[in-house]
């Protein structure tokens, strides 16, 4: 590989290059079971599981859908929050050669419509009560063979299970299953089917392994095709990050779900990888989290910058001990710099951000856990990966160090494509390069800075005006707990910058007085015209700002006559 200037930067025992071996990912957990049988692979509401028993369960489940029917290529849709049951589908899966496709819980019929006769799927694995509540009444629409139901009682240690049902009940999520011919039961299936043969071989490394779906935020959902070398890669690439992990021995706090590549490659294979303990958390709630980290000891975070903001705000951080924590990472949208910081000051804990999208699976970027890292910064190329900046308009020409340009990266874990979009695979992969719709700055020391996506940037009176810069500033002000900026329809200026601000809790400020702080802070042609205070922003599952949500939303305020100023 091309000698790059960052290669300087890494650290100690991460080389610009490494060889990514000839496995699936399913080889992964084989390799961490057969050295360490009886560590604890999986911690969930207080029941842990060890490796033998986890390979057990992926190997009897696996079994249990060759027999019926499930052949590899086939698209396996799954869609179950953090759980064992989620750890066991995507490894069964990738065991026999199907393709796993994440669905989202919380999405409705119409997206599930959708994404099933997109990919195909003929076999789904889900909670009961998604079952009766949302697939049951769309089979008719969608190409469905068999339905997999389980219960988060399944996995539940024995007190706890026995009072769930009460709970569940409460909370209208207890449901009982009618006998249906296309419908089987997880527990019994993993109980009564006898482990798949070791001799067995479904998945090749070249195969195609997950099926990822693109939020849609630029029009239909896509499906990123990701091969379980691609998959792999990345584990490799980012698990030698962690140059203080001791295999065997770590233990990850799991709150990103699976179905999103973020949590399937950062705490469900990585993890495996170095025989982790993963820690599953169904949800995020800052105080369960806080409350659940004296008592697990987890040594590693992987977050979104949300979480992080909603841990630095939280009244009583201080009486919680989190010192177990040897790592943080952050990825998914960018972090600001304040929210690190104090983070880093409260906690004592070392966060370091990253870069990547579902298309890289998912991480190209990274800082130095311990070596040179800049705040702001997404840090520098991962190993075996190249990247470099290109003028927006074209993308044929390298703009110079400082002048903002589209990101684009080449490396092992590059999707193979887009699922039956051969026209926007083309667009999307050139001579080799993944072209990300990102914008960024490279500084004369190699570091990579993202400014924002193509699709964000606001264009006011001819000026390109960043939205993530505007994010940061008011981040910055100290009665800010989130903002996030967008561009509105002007008829003069073309677009206008407006500012969705929620305050911290018990805050009280105007909108002249963060309106002066942009001043301060802001050249006068980025500084927001228009304020509207919230008590908090539309998130995604994720815990990522829906930027685009709020721009739609304004979009139709003035289709249907109305204005960008709150009433």
């Amino acid at each position: 590989m091309k000698e790059r200037i960052w290669h300087q930067y890494y650290d100690e025992g991460v080389t610009p290059t490494m060889e990514v071996p000839d496995v699936t990912i399913y080889d992964i957990l084989a390799r961490s079971t057969e050295k360490y049988p009886n560590n604890p692979a999986t911690y969930f509401m207080g029941a842990r599981m060890n490796y033998r028993t986890l390979k057990d369960h992926v190997d009897r489940f696996a079994a249990a859908l060759v027999e019926m029917g499930v052949k590899r290529g086939d698209r396996i849709g799954i869609s179950l929050p953090n759980c064992p049951q989620s750890v066991i589908a995507f490894y069964a899966a990738f065991r026999i050669g199907a393709v796993a496709v994440g669905f989202n819980p919380l999405y409705v019929e119409r997206e599930l419509i959708y994404q099933l006769n997109d990919s195909g799927c003929e076999t789904f694995i889900t909670l009961d009560v998604l079952w009766e509540k949302r697939v049951k009444g769309i089979m008719g629409d969608v190409p469905l063979k068999r339905v997999v139901v389980t219960n988060v009682r399944d996995y539940l240690p024995a007190l706890k299970a026995l009072f769930y049902p009460i709970a569940a009940k409460k909370q209208g999520m207890w449901v009982t299953v009618e006998p249906d011919r296309r419908v089987f039961f997880f527990k019994d299936l993993v109980s009564g089917t006898e482990p798949l043969d070791t001799s067995y071989r479904g998945a090749q490394p070249e195969d195609l392994a997950l099926l990822q779906y693109t939020g849609g935020t630029t029009g239909v959902p896509k499906g990123v095709m990701l091969s379980h070398r691609n998959i792999v890669a990345c584990t490799l690439q980012m698990g030698c990050y962690f140059t203080n992990a001791v295999e065997g021995q770590e233990r990850y706090i799991s709150v990103i779900p699976a179905f999103h590549i973020y949590g399937l490659t950062m705490c469900t294979v990585i993890p495996v990888y170095q025989a982790a303990e993963i820690q599953l958390i169904p949800r995020f709630d800052v105080d369960m989290l806080l409350k659940a980290i004296p008592k697990i000891k987890p040594t590693y975070f992987c977050a979104v910058p949300t979480m992080y903001v909603g841990i630095i705000n939280h009244p009583r951080l201080k009486k919680h001990d989190i010192s177990s924590l040897k790592g943080c990472f952050s990825g998914a949208s960018p972090l600001p710099v304040t929210v690190m910081s104090r983070f880093e000051e409260l906690t004592g804990g070392r966060i370091i951000e990253g870069y990547g999208l579902s298309e890289a699976a998912p991480v190209s970027h990274a800082n130095s856990f311990f070596g040179r890292r800049k705040p702001g910064s997404v840090g520098f190329p991962v190993p075996n990966t190249d990247a470099k900046l290109v003028d927006i308009d074209e993308g044929t020409k390298e703009v110079p160090v400082g002048e903002p340009g589209e990101v684009i990266i080449k490396g092992p874990q590059i999707m193979m494509g887009y699922w039956k979009k051969p026209e926007e695979t083309a667009m999307a992969l050139r001579d080799g390069w993944l072209y990300t719709g990102d914008i960024g700055i490279q500084d004369e020391e190699g570091f990579f800075y993202i400014v924002d996506r193509k699709k964000d940037m606001i264009i006011a009176s001819g000026y390109n005006i960043y939205p993530r810069e505007i994010d940061e500033v008011l981040y910055a002000h100290p009665k800010v707990k989130d903002a996030v900026a967008v561009g509105v329809p002007d008829p003069y200026r073309g677009e206008t910058v407006k500012a969705f601000v929620v305050l911290k809790d018990g805050e009280v400020a105007t909108e002249e007085e963060i309106k002066e702080y942009c001043r301060e802070n802001l050249a006068i042609f980025k500084v927001p015209k228009i304020y509207e205070f919230r008590d908090e922003l539309p998130m995604s599952m994720m815990g990522k700002v829906l930027r685009k949500a709020l721009r739609d939303e304004e979009e139709k305020k003035l289709s249907e006559g109305g204005t960008s100023t709150p009433q």
